[in-house]
């Protein structure tokens, strides 16, 4: 049976009073954590297990971006304590001048678009978020052929996660 948390009472980071009942419930037994992929940070919904196995149903909204160290209350009155993982994305540089590529990039965009592969553009780096596996995505890009651009990796703290916008189509 599933344990549903949807009732969210704030984060611990700097709030002695959720620390407080953090510890409180750690040691009565009825704290539960779960560890989330960076991913899930923006879902409204979301399956998962905590590190005891009890099975979570996680319901908030979409306009909340989970935190790491944000405290929910279950349906059964536990405390859910929100672990994240570190976040791997991947990094697109140019090794030289980018100059004269642009109908490249036009296209670099329109294939990760195309896979639905969220990216953002900070200064001279395109980040983009790891939806598939590497080399499938390494193959991807590779296959677009643009002159001196290099495929990289990074990891991100759960702390300072990239905000990849979400998208749809109307």
């Amino acid at each position: 049976m599933t344990t549903l948390a949807e009732t969210y009472l704030g984060n611990q980071v700097g709030d002695s009073a959720l620390q407080q009942q953090v510890e409180q419930a750690r040691q009565a037994g009825t704290l539960l954590e779960v560890y989330l992929q960076p991913g899930d940070r923006a879902k409204g919904r979301i399956h998962a297990h905590s590190t005891c196995g009890v099975e979570l149903g996680i319901i908030k909204s979409r306009d909340h971006a989970l935190k790491m160290g944000d405290i929910f209350v279950t349906q059964s009155n536990q405390l859910l304590l929100i672990h994240l993982h570190a976040q791997t994305v991947m990094v697109l540089t140019f090794d030289g001048d980018a100059t004269g590529h642009a109908i490249d990039l036009i296209y670099l965009g329109h294939v990760l678009g195309n896979h639905h592969w969220s990216v953002l553009v900070q200064g001279d780096r395109i980040y983009v978020e790891m939806m598939a596996d590497p080399a499938v995505m390494e193959t991807t890009i590779r296959a677009v052929n643009i002159p001196g651009l290099c495929i990289d990796y990074e990891v991100r703290s759960p702390a300072a996660p990239l905000q990849f916008s979400s998208h749809s189509h109307h």
